[in-house]
Parts: C-alpha cells; structure tokens; sequence
C-alpha cells in the first residue's frame, strides 16, 4: 500500500511535473536584497503532522522537530538517474539563494547576485524552454533512484511498476540564468544516454558551488504545502551557492529533445518553515 501511494504521489503532483506549461506571469522586476521578507506560515492547526519531513527548507538551518527516520539513499553515483526537470525560481533558501521573490507558484528565492546583473546579461534570449528568461533564478533537480530504471518523463519513471517501495535521491543546484555564452552550459549537465559503470548517470552535476547539504524531505512543487503535505520520502543533497547558467544551452536542450520530454520550467513549492515539518539537519 505504502508503495502504491508513493507511486501515485510521484505520477500526479510531485517535484511540480505537471504535463501542461507553467504559465504564469514572470516577475515584474528583479528583487533588492532589501525586499528580502519570509513567507507567511500558516497556523499550527494547519500543519500536516502526520506526514515524513518535508522539502524545500532553508538550508544553512539545521533546526527539525520531525524524527521519522528512513534510510538515506546512496551517493547518486551509486543509483539510476530517472529525471532532471527544472523549477523557477529556487524552491530551498540557501546561503547563495536567499532573496525572496513572491509566494505565487512562480516565487520562491532568487540568487543574491541577482541585482548585479549587466544589461547584456538581461538581454533577452527567446527560445525553446520556457517558463524561464534571463535574470530569473532556476532550481535543478538531478532525480536518482535504487530501481532498475530507465530516465524518462515526470517522476513516475524513477518508481516503475515492477519496484517496490524505492529509495530516492535529488541533488539540487540553484542557478542565476544568464543571456552569456561564457556561463555553464546545461547541455554538459544532462543524460543523452551516458551510463557509468552499467548505471544511468548525469554528464556532471556541478561539484564547485559548496558543500551540499545532505538532509530527509519529501517531493515538492506547487501541489503541496504546509497543511497538505508529500508522502514521499526523498533524500535530498543541496548546493549552497549558485552558479550563473547560460539560457541559450537551456534552449538547446529543449530544442535537441530529450527522454525526460522537458520543455519548460515548472513552478515551485513554497519554502517549509515549520520545524514540526523539518527534519533535523545532521
């Protein structure tokens, strides 16, 4: 039974897969780190405490009052990559990520260096992946799993029929998205069939913005929030600081294809900041 929840939770609302693009506006200006303010939490009749530890969180705070213990999942270079999907802006707060933008589905926290962008930074830059433009911030979620899976679309591939009750693992990595040929490029980051070691496995995963932070969450996306919570149990493994990104890679990336169908940026779950919520960081 435990399984077949998970299963439905990943396939229908988690990690903010949805099958339709999100279309809500973007953000008007770009925040001052003076405007940084910390979203409403709702009363504590509201909180779904019956639930595992929840995600996003901010990162640089270890406090947690939720002990559900489950067994973290191996290092991702033990496990199958099943997905990468994008979310706009970071859903975690970070000691690199910590401007508030809004709590709509397109909020969340945006990159301090936010503001210091120059104009040709800026410059717009349409193409293929939507959902995001330059200036914005995205949070990247590399999925793992201990199943003999395959990468494909939306969170249903890293649970498939044949595995019960999985271990899963997201290694995140915020970005401040930049029109510059001379940032990061997302194609070097994704899959296009690379297999190490008989495992499916990301081209790279960025190894230069911190120590990550290893903690117990849950899925998120839009879908869920502090009163309606995800079953799932995730071992999440985050960066602390951004790196600038070139949009035009993102643009290749949709535009070339690829197994994970993704072709748009994806909205957020709003930061958990309930410790009754949290697992303890250890």
């Amino acid at each position: 039974m435990r399984f077949l929840v998970l299963a439905i939770a990943l396939l229908t609302a988690a990690c903010g897969t949805e099958s339709t693009p999100d279309t809500s506006p973007p953000a008007e200006a770009i925040p001052e780190p003076a405007e940084a303010i910390p979203a409403p939490e709702p009363a504590s009749a509201e909180l779904c405490t019956d639930m595992g530890p929840q995600t996003p969180r901010d990162i640089a705070s270890a406090m947690g009052l939720n002990t559900e213990a489950f067994p973290l999942a191996p290092p991702a270079s033990g496990m199958n990559l099943c997905n990468i999907h994008t979310h706009t802006n970071a859903e975690h707060k970070g000691p690199g990520f910590s401007l508030f933008v809004s709590d709509a589905d397109d909020g969340g926290y945006a990159c301090n260096e936010t503001p210091d962008l120059s104009e040709a930074e800026l410059s717009p830059a349409p193409g293929a992946y939507e959902g995001v433009k330059p200036g914005d911030t995205i949070e990247v979620h590399w999925v793992h799993t201990s199943c003999d899976a395959s990468p494909g679309e939306g969170l249903g591939a890293c649970v498939p029929e044949a595995c019960s009750d999985p271990l899963l693992r997201v290694e995140a990595q915020a970005f401040l998205v930049v029109n510059d040929p001379e940032a990061l490029d997302f194609t070097t980051m994704t899959y296009d069939g690379n297999m190490v070691e008989g495992l499916h496995q990301a081209k790279s995963i960025p190894s230069q913005t911190g120590e990550p932070v290893l903690f117990r969450g849950s899925t998120t996306g839009p879908s869920y929030n502090q009163s309606t919570c995800s079953p799932a149990r995730v071992t999440w493994n985050v960066r602390p600081q951004c790196a600038k990104l070139d949009i035009n890679s993102l643009h290749r990336w949709a535009e070339q294809g690829n197994v994970f169908n993704e072709t748009h940026s994806h909205g957020v779950r709003q930061l958990v900041t309930a410790v009754e919520l949290l697992s303890p960081i250890e």
